[in-house]
């Protein structure tokens, strides 16, 4: 594929962005600009990480999941412990677990949030997953990746916040399938001990048959266990974690419930969304891009991708979300007044854009 000009100097503007944002430890802010989200995600890092990768930006996807390690590997003790509690059926309460957000040197952040994301830690492994059989080398080790797998087959079905750091009370499809692709690539990686690798393998089949029991209504995938809701982050468990074929009925079902009733133009997160009015997100639009690449529908996927590309500014900073169409307009002042603008540029954004682009341009090579 030949890439339309305005199409290569995002995708140079994304790495840039990219690059400039990466702190010297490794971490990647997830806004530079939005004093909020200056932190570093495991769930944002882990899929920057993996663009950067395809865009063969080796020692920018090394450095971060070198930083990853360090804070797995900075708390051995407490998640031995963790592991020890949860195996004996002891009680262990949200705010006792491993934070899903870190400053850029890889402290905790003070004060309240809602920590207990459980899908950051499996996107990671997945990743690094990837960019090992990518490239060729891994640069963790094996006993920060055992870790990891021990916590998340410890604490897989717990509740927990889901991508977007909300209900605390239920169990969501696209956590189980973060953890499911992380232990998945785990299961045959000749990196980690053969313990390891059958614990991983054991637990990614209790969740797939979970999510194949008790997430699917009407061949579709659902928001959490027990609703009937759709959820934008549903593409994820399709593309690119693979927990159902393109053509499997299942994500034929999810996709066309996100189409329907989440994809005017861009993508919304899901229909009772009220942060920031309820806009539609570019990430989600380039994850549903991505997908329809995969699955062989170019038409659409380029459709999304020029939505995307309407999105940048003059500077070719990409947003977290945008105010067309919102869902909920009510809400978009009071999140002003609290917070300012929604954040741009937001790091996730572009490396989503840089999956879509690549899905497009190389899609022989590298279909999911």
């Amino acid at each position: 594929m030949r890439l339309a000009p305005r199409t290569d100097r995002l995708v140079a503007r994304s790495l840039e962005i990219i690059e400039e944002h990466q702190a010297s430890t490794g971490a990647y802010v997830a806004c530079p600009t939005f004093p909020t989200y200056h932190y570093s995600w495991f769930r944002d890092g882990a899929f920057i990480a993996d663009a950067m990768s395809r865009h063969d930006r080796v020692r920018s996807a090394d450095a971060f999941h070198r930083w990853a390690a360090s804070i797995i590997l900075g708390r051995r003790d407490r998640i031995t412990d963790l592991v020890a509690r949860g195996r004996a059926g002891e009680p262990v309460g949200p705010g006792e677990h491993l934070h899903t957000r870190y400053t850029l040197d890889g402290h905790e952040g003070e004060g309240f949030w809602e920590n207990f994301q459980l899908d950051g830690y499996g996107a990671w492994l997945w990743a690094l997953r990837q960019h090992h059989d990518r490239h060729g080398a891994c640069p963790v080790g094996p006993e920060a990746l055992a870790l990891t797998v021990d916590y998340l087959a410890t604490f897989w079905h717990e509740p927990s916040y889901d991508w977007w750091e909300e209900h605390l009370e239920h169990r969501h499809t696209s956590t189980l399938a973060s953890i499911w692709a992380g232990l998945h690539a785990c299961a045959d990686w000749p990196q980690l001990d053969a313990t390891t690798r059958r614990i991983a393998a054991a637990t990614a089949d209790r969740i797939c048959e979970l999510v194949d029991t008790q997430a699917v209504v009407d061949t579709s995938l659902t928001k959490w266990l027990g609703s009937n809701a759709v959820d934008g982050s549903l593409i994820a468990c399709l593309t690119p974690f693979e927990m159902y074929a393109p053509d499997h009925p299942v994500a034929r079902a999810t996709v066309a419930r996100v189409e329907a009733e989440l994809a005017p133009a861009g993508v919304y997160r899901y229909l009772d969304d009220v942060y920031y009015g309820g806009g539609q997100w570019v990430l989600l639009a380039a994850f549903l891009g991505w997908h329809h690449a995969r699955a062989g529908d170019r038409d659409r996927a380029e459709q999304l991708l020029d939505w995307i590309i309407d999105q940048a500014d003059t500077q070719g900073d990409l947003p977290e979300q945008v105010a067309d169409d919102l869902l909920h307009p009510e809400h978009l002042e009071p999140w002003q007044d609290k917070w300012g603008p929604s954040a741009r540029p937001l790091l996730w954004s572009h490396a989503m854009l840089l999956d879509l682009v690549h899905a497009l341009d190389t899609p022989e090579q590298d279909p999911a």
